[in-house]
């Protein structure tokens, strides 16, 4: 079994003692940033003597002092990956009558055991077959294998609803998921290989690990390691990865679950890794224009969110039952401002980036005095605490896609006001 070193509580020592007998041979690693102390390994003759037989055996002690509390932190993906926890996993048993039992396998195996399995590879040669008539129907006529892809990719994700359930295989079944139109992300994205392949685009699944599940071991296949599997479809010389779970991803975007380290690509005569990185960055720019006079502050405020910024922000806008009540919770978070009238563009259009138009009523200071005030332009999705806040952090920070804030203001404002001080220029560059 495993042993963790780390916990939730300091430790001042722990120690892991192992004796295993010579027949059974395992592949032992070690994960976390926290080092071994104590590494040590003798023989033991004739330790274990099943039936008469004697086998010798090994004994390890492992172990680690002044061992600091595992904290979780924002911005980091899985416990398990930095966790210091020392793993077995038993890779062959050699029989006293000779025999060898290859526990651990090649990728070789594991890929043909995949290609023929009844909930995987079987399911995307049948579903070519269950899904004929409505890919023929939806690609007629369409010689571009961008807009094949795009055109299958969007009918199958408007057909089924996920169930919120992952899993690399079909838990019902091609035919029975797509009748009842709704399955888990097996059922859909292998639906979604399958109706591709029909139309003769060049995929692959890819089986992954999600963010929260940790990553994957690559030294050998561990297939209990991956929970989740998306197409990788090839067009010319450009790849796409592609989940249809979601209706809120375009063609081409992963959901930010899936942004974890390597996926496994299956192909038809080898398998190989693939990176999961993402296409687009959270990005979200503000254009603010500000007219200042003795009436107060009005102007306009503009945002536009791309990339993983306009997925999530069009989440946000499809809880609510129209898009006033959307505004009104904008309101909510914003302090001495007034939303005059609004305008939403491309609230349906994935393809197109989500673009908030605001107009404002700002209520900054009484001016009638003639008093100096303070003016800050960041008055819409500002950042309101530090999320970094320890003195030091062991683990990297992953956003999972990079963030990209861009603010413009542009301010008026009549000779009766002086601009008295602005923030001198900064740069800051972190590790």
């Amino acid at each position: 079994r495993s042993w963790e070193f780390q916990s939730n509580i300091p430790k001042l020592k722990s120690e892991y003692l192992c004796l295993i007998p010579g027949i059974y041979h395992y592949n032992i690693s070690l994960r976390g940033f926290l080092k071994l102390t104590k590494n040590e390994s003798e023989l033991v003759k004739s330790c274990f003597t099943p039936a008469g037989r004697s086998a010798d055996c090994a004994r390890m002690r492992y172990g680690m002092k002044d061992i600091a509390a595992f904290k979780e932190e924002e911005f980091m993906t899985a416990r398990s990956n930095f966790l210091s926890v020392i793993n077995f996993e038993l890779a062959q048993i050699n029989y006293f009558d000779g025999r060898k039992d290859k526990i651990t396998k090649e990728w070789k195996h594991v890929e043909e055991e995949l290609r023929q399995h009844s909930e995987f590879g079987i399911q995307i040669r049948r579903g070519k077959d269950i899904l004929d008539r409505q890919i023929e129907a939806i690609i007629a006529g369409e010689s571009d294998e961008r807009a094949k892809a795009e055109k299958i990719y969007e009918f199958i994700k408007g057909w089924y609803r996920w169930n919120e359930a992952y899993g690399k295989y079909s838990e019902f079944g091609i035919k029975k998921a797509f009748d009842a139109k709704v399955g888990n992300v097996g059922d859909i994205n292998l639906s979604l290989i399958a109706a591709l392949k029909y139309a003769g685009v060049a995929v692959e699944p890819v089986i992954l690990s999600t963010r929260e599940n940790g990553l994957p071991t690559e030294v050998y296949p561990v297939m209990s390691d991956f929970n989740y599997v998306v197409a990788k479809a090839t067009i010319g010389d450009k790849s796409y990865l592609l989940d249809a779970t979601d209706d809120f991803y375009p063609f081409g975007l992963l959901p930010e679950r899936c942004l974890n380290g390597k996926g496994r690509v299956v192909g038809s005569s080898e398998s190989y890794w693939e990176e999961l990185k993402p296409i687009e960055r959270q990005r979200t720019t503000s254009i603010v224009n500000l007219e200042l006079s003795n009436e107060g502050m009005k102007g306009t405020v503009q945002t536009t969110y791309s990339g993983y910024a306009a997925v999530n922000e069009r989440k946000k806008l499809k809880k609510f039952s129209n898009q006033q009540e959307y505004i009104n919770s904008i309101t909510n978070r914003l302090h001495d401002i007034t939303i005059k009238n609004f305008a939403i563009e491309n609230e349906d259009n994935l393809n197109k980036p989500l673009v908030v138009n605001l107009g404002v009523d700002l209520d900054i200071a009484d001016m009638s005095a003639g008093s100096t005030f303070f003016f800050s332009p960041f008055i819409v999705d500002h950042w309101k605490r530090n999320p970094f806040r320890s003195g030091e952090r062991l683990f990297p920070v992953d956003f999972g896609a990079a963030l990209e804030e861009i603010l413009i203001l542009n301010l008026t404002y009549s000779p009766d006001f002086e601009l008295d001080e602005m923030p001198g220029k900064v740069a800051l560059k972190l590790p």
